[in-house]
């Protein structure tokens, strides 16, 4: 009886710590910069999220069905997370903060509640402005509501690990859709769009910060660039900016990122959008072992930049890109039920599938896990790549540690034996699925 009632006391206990508001801050010391929160060093194992299932793009919004339905499609995803040791999701702003709090409260994940400021078209005085201008007085009143309304209604929810604000917009300024393309090469067009277009928006993004910082304190505030361009602008308008972060895809390396975040900004680096498709253009086909190959090289090297760890100190984790395949994303509204395999841009970086003058990209194909058909009630079933179980043992890693060693931590994850669980795992759920 009496382990009985400790049991229920310890549970009641965990409850009320579990209920509680995060204090999330960045630390800067002399090993480096560090996200701590409640008083503990916490490197984000993080992941990009979303729900659309086949058929439907980004009209569709899982936050407007029956709360069974939401329930259901949560706990599906999060075990899987949880499973692979992520410990924070990114997530556009539409979710309510009680989802917030049940994925925290079920699961121990932590949500980056992102606003995109703009990224895709802003309402101004009642009307759909689909290219943002942030030089417009109407604009930036809009925007700056926007963020402080956010602010109000999340701040004191459980499980909030900090806001982001934008999605690559530097990109934006270029280019009229979201459908990622290829940059131009120009460096004057590059310049004048910088200072023209893109001096006014970072500026706003810090009065934003600054808005909603006297709101509430008890969470940091991020941007997210597109790389590292304009930086040399964003060091003078975003002084007020907790955090840096950034959609960064250059392949197996990310070279000099760390540092040059480092002396331009002495701010930490968040890896916001990273990664790599699980098809090959080459071959044509899937190519499990290729993405898993780059999204371990590239967590190595985010790990080795973090504080103490002897090289830029400024590296406070990642949210690989993506959970699941988008089948919308290379038509958008246009043949939503084929898992497209046109590749929509080139990068060198993916040496793997890369011919010069040939796109190499696959949008639709960067799913850590495969997404399966639909059913009748309108949910699916998830099908884990072979960079599910490579990241699942990166996760498990602490650099924070004093006995963790790098090299020999990353040298015992075999991405052979992450192919072959994800083909036995697919295996397995086909045949339950059957049966």
């Amino acid at each position: 009886m009496k382990t009985n009632f400790l049991k229920f006391i310890l549970f009641l206990f965990t409850s009320a710590v579990l209920a509680q508001t995060a204090n999330v801050s960045v630390v800067n010391n002399e090993e480096g910069m560090k996200l701590v929160v409640n008083g503990n060093d916490f490197m984000i194992n993080g992941m990009n999220w979303d729900y659309f299932p086949i058929g439907t793009n980004y009209s569709y919004s899982l936050w407007s069905q029956s709360d069974a339905f939401i329930k259901e499609a949560l706990d599906a995803e999060m075990s899987l997370l949880k499973n692979m040791g992520v410990n924070s999701i990114r997530v556009y702003t539409g979710i309510q903060p009680k989802w917030i709090q049940y994925i925290y409260e079920n699961y121990g994940i932590y949500t980056m509640l992102n606003h995109p400021f703009g990224r895709y078209g802003v309402m101004v005085n009642n009307t759909w402005v689909p290219v943002t201008n942030y030089s417009d007085e109407a604009t930036q009143k809009q925007l700056l509501l926007e963020v402080s309304e956010m602010v109000e209604a999340y701040k004191n929810t459980p499980g909030l690990l900090l806001y982001l604000l934008g999605n690559e917009n530097n990109y934006g300024l270029f280019w009229a859709g979201a459908e990622t393309e290829d940059f131009p090469d120009d460096e004057h067009e590059k310049q004048f769009i910088g200072e023209n277009r893109g001096r006014p928006m970072y500026k706003l993004m810090n009065d934003a910060v600054l808005k909603m910082k006297s709101i509430s304190t008890s969470h940091p505030f991020a941007i997210c660039n597109g790389d590292v361009l304009f930086i040399d602008i964003i060091a003078e308008e975003c002084k007020d900016v907790d955090i840096f972060g950034v959609n960064m895809y250059r392949g197996i390396s990310f070279v000099d990122a760390f540092q040059v975040v480092k002396e331009k900004l002495n701010k930490p680096i968040l890896f916001t959008e990273f990664g790599s498709d699980a098809f090959n253009t080459i071959k044509n086909k899937e190519d499990q072992k290729s993405q898993a190959y780059y999204n371990l090289a590239n967590w190595k090297e985010i790990y080795e930049n973090v504080a103490g760890q002897g090289k830029a100190g400024n590296a406070i984790g990642g949210y690989t890109f993506q959970f699941s395949d988008g089948w919308w994303k290379h038509g958008q509204t246009t043949d939503l039920d084929i898992h497209d395999t046109h590749a929509s841009w080139a990068n060198a970086g993916y040496k793997k599938d890369y011919k010069p003058g040939k796109n190499n990209m696959n949008e639709e194909w960067f799913g850590i896990c495969e997404k399966g058909p639909t059913n009748s009630r309108g949910l699916y079933k998830l099908y884990p790549r072979a960079a599910y179980y490579v990241l699942k043992e990166v996760h498990k890693i602490n650099p924070y540690s004093e006995k963790t060693t790098l090299d020999n931590a990353f040298k015992n994850i075999k991405i052979k034996n992450a192919v072959l669980l994800a083909r036995n795992e697919k295996e397995n759920i086909v045949k339950s699925i059957k049966n």
